[in-house]
C-alpha cells in the first residue's frame, strides 16, 4: 500500500511535552514504524521557525538557528520533507503580553493532502495532529479512497471529535508506542 505521513510538528511536540517528558523521537525510527510494510511515498513535517523581530534579539536569532539546524537534520533523513510556515507575533490584550501563532501551516499541510489523494498518488495517509482546520482535506482524501489513520495523543480529549470519528483507524501516541520510536 503507498502511504506518506503527516506530521504536525507543534502538535508532536506538545504530545512529548505533555505526555513523554521531552524525550526525542527517532523520526526515521518513527516513518518506519507507522508505515511497517507499506510502501512509504514521503513523510511531511510541517512547522515554524520561532519568531524573529526586525532586528532579532540574540536570544531570538538562536532559537532560530537551532530550529533551522533541526529542521535541516529532518531534510537529510529518507524520504522526508519539511514544510515550513511563518511563525507571527500578536499583542494580547486580555493578558497584557505578547503571543505567538504560526501562520500556513495547516494550509501547506491541507494542499499537500488534497493534491497527493487528488493525483491517486496515495492509498493511506497516516496523520499526526489533533486539529480539526484538516477535516476538509480528509474528507477530499477519503473522497479519493485513501484510508485515514490518526496518530493521536493519549488524551484522546486532545484531539478534535470530529477528527477522531472522520480516521478509518486510531492509534494512541502512549508509552508502547513511544518506546517504539524513542530516539
Amino acid at each position: 500500500m503507498k502511504s506518506a505521513i503527516f506530521i504536525d510538528g507543534a502538535h508532536l511536540n506538545s504530545i512529548l511535552r505533555k505526555h513523554h517528558s521531552g524525550a526525542e523521537v527517532g523520526y526515521d525510527k518513527l516513518a518506519l514504524h507507522l508505515t511497517g510494510s507499506d510502501d512509504l511515498l514521503r513523510t511531511y513535517y510541517y512547522d515554524s521557525p520561532p519568531y524573529q523581530s526586525n532586528p532579532p534579539s540574540t536570544d531570538e536569532s538562536t532559537r532560530f538557528a537551532k530550529r533551522q539546524r533541526f529542521f535541516q537534520s529532518l531534510r537529510q533523513l529518507p524520504k522526508f520533507e519539511v514544510r515550513e510556515g511563518r511563525c507571527a507575533r500578536y499583542w494580547n490584550k486580555d493578558a497584557s503580553k505578547w503571543d505567538f501563532e504560526q501562520k500556513r501551516v495547516d494550509v501547506l499541510f491541507s494542499v499537500d493532502l488534497v493534491r497527493l489523494a487528488s493525483k491517486g498518488k496515495l492509498e493511506r495517509v497516516i496523520l499526526l495532529t489533533g486539529d480539526s482546520d484538516f477535516l476538509p482535506a480528509v474528507s477530499v482524501a477519503k473522497d479519493e479512497g485513501v484510508q485515514v489513520r490518526l496518530l493521536h495523543s493519549p488524551n484522546r480529549k486532545e484531539v478534535h471529535r470530529d477528527l477522531w470519528d472522520a480516521a478509518d483507524e486510531r492509534i494512541a501516541f502512549d508509552a508502547i508506542f513511544m518506546a517504539a520510536v524513542k530516539r
